[in-house]
């Protein structure tokens, strides 16, 4: 490479670096959320290690990718600048995981302005490799849950062993067992499907290889987990209960998840192609050097963290809420049935109010909040009935179904929850209200709110909860809370629907 063209590449490496460097200063708060998880979460600590990964894989190809022309592509905009909206609605609907990939995305569009599609095309493995430092796939917790604890108690009942299970919760003759998010396997999944992604590019340059290969990297670790969780439990079980728990119980997942990667690389050796010949590097080209097209993309960028701003702004409205009147038959007690209560955060108001008629118990919980915001979301995965590890309270499922009060669908969430000391059970039903109509899913919630502060409109919601304690008859629970709800919906949705017109 001569002098000359050595020049034009270091500008250009100057201004795309600069280019990137631009972008996360203006979405700086985008980026700072990301390492903050890295720090503090051991699941998606490999956040750190993605971008060296990925320069590493560029700077292995530097002698190819020089060969190719480097110019300015202003279609990238046509990419960048829907993100860009993207990353707005998402920042302004607390979409934090949503907010993520747009950044990441707009990085990857960024270097497609700058240096062109056929760069771009050329380095499409290491700018993708790129979206893995998003922290996501905490909603795949539960349903992996859910299999971990079929599976284990499956394949326990084959053995022979008596199991009785109720939720996530099941008993052997030599103890208890709960399945918890430790046990849910993400941990192996997020680092399986790194690990493989990169052996697969690494090792094959065959695509459909590539992607078997991917394939099984996430596969293989999902049934491996619900194996090691077999294992955990059997060796606890055979030896009284005295291997297999507490820090044991880590170690043998890891050193599991150690032979399980290293067996599927090993098998995956059988077809590898990283040993063919690869052609000469052809000569380098000298790049066209593309300032025009970093100053247009650091005014737009800058656009929208100002509106963001703007919208912000708000002044954030403070109704003031009281309980339902107690209808007849029902009186307002001082003392709760129990010591629990929803776990809800970032409201801008709170009611909590405990009714009772005869025998009949209900609790009624509101959370309202005046403006969505960060930490203060309607939608938000700190808000809960029970926490894991609770010391008094364990949830045993929950399930969204629909239930009709007074004529009137209500769409809701149904859990159960289970006290560790004695049989004592709550029924809890879960919706939130959001511009006069009931709901329940969350994602519909988020584009909504979303939407109407993108649009400058009252983005106000609540999340209601009505609780009852029962014994062992759950439909006559149910019916409690049926007959409370018939009596007490209309005033909290009047006081609702008033605090949200404009």
């Amino acid at each position: 490479m001569n002098a000359d063209v050595r020049t034009a590449w270091h500008k250009t490496l100057l201004l795309l670096t600069l280019s990137l460097l631009a972008v996360i200063a203006l979405l700086q708060p985008t980026f700072m959320s990301m390492v903050e998880i890295w720090e503090r979460s051991e699941t998606f600590a490999h956040g750190y290690v993605i971008l060296p990964i990925a320069l590493w894989l560029i700077w292995r190809n530097r002698s190819y990718l020089a060969a190719i022309p480097a110019h300015a592509d202003w279609r990238a905009l046509l990419v960048i600048i829907p993100l860009g909206l993207g990353w707005l609605a998402a920042r302004v609907g607390g979409v934090l995981v949503v907010e993520q990939y747009m950044l990441v995305g707009i990085l990857i569009a960024t270097v497609w302005l700058i240096l062109g599609p056929r760069q771009f095309r050329a380095l499409g493995f290491p700018l993708g490799f790129l979206l893995l430092m998003v922290p996501n796939g905490e909603a795949l917790i539960p349903p992996m849950m859910e299999f971990t604890a079929d599976f284990t108690v499956s394949a326990v009942q084959l053995i022979g062993i008596p199991v009785f299970r109720e939720g996530l919760f099941f008993t052997l003759p030599s103890g208890e067992w709960s399945v918890v998010e430790g046990c849910s396997g993400l941990r192996y999944l997020i680092s399986s499907i790194t690990l493989g992604i990169l052996y697969a590019y690494l090792t094959y340059r065959t695509l459909w290889k590539r992607v078997a290969f991917s394939l099984a990297a996430v596969i293989v670790p999902v049934i491996a987990n619900g194996f090691r969780a077999t294992m955990i439990v059997l060796i606890a079980h055979y030896s009284d209960m005295t291997l297999a728990l507490g820090v044991d119980h880590f170690i043998y997942g890891w050193v599991w998840f150690g032979i399980v990667m290293l067996t599927m690389f090993w098998v995956g050796l059988f077809w590898r192609e990283d040993m063919d010949d690869a052609p000469p590097p052809a000569a380098a080209i000298k790049p066209v050097f593309a300032l025009p097209a970093t100053l247009t993309l650091v005014v737009i960028m800058a656009l929208i963290p100002f509106y963001e701003g703007r919208l912000n702004n708000r002044v954030i409205a403070t109704p003031a809420f009281v309980l339902p009147t107690p209808m007849p038959g029902w009186t307002l007690q001082e003392k709760p049935f129990s010591s629990w209560e929803p776990h809800w955060v970032g409201m801008d108001q709170r009611l909590l109010g405990n009714y009772r008629k005869g025998d009949q118990q209900v609790m009624l919980f509101m959370g309202w909040y005046g403006a969505q915001r960060q930490d203060a979301e309607l939608i938000n995965t700190q808000n809960f009935m029970v926490r894991q590890k609770h010391p008094e309270w364990r949830s045993m499922r929950r399930v969204e179904n629909q239930k009709t009060i007074s004529g009137q669908p209500l769409p809701l969430a149904e859990s159960g929850l289970l006290a560790y000391v004695g049989n004592q059970r709550i029924l809890a039903w879960q919706w939130h209200r959001i511009g006069g109509k009931d709901g329940i899913n969350p994602y519909q919630a988020k584009f909504d709110l979303a939407l109407s502060k993108l649009l400058g409109q009252p983005d106000e919601a609540a999340a209601i909860i009505v609780a009852t304690p029962y014994t062992d008859d759950e439909k006559a629970a149910a019916a409690t809370l049926n007959e409370f709800l018939v009596s007490h919906k209309v005033e909290l949705d009047r006081q609702l629907d008033r605090a949200s017109v404009p």
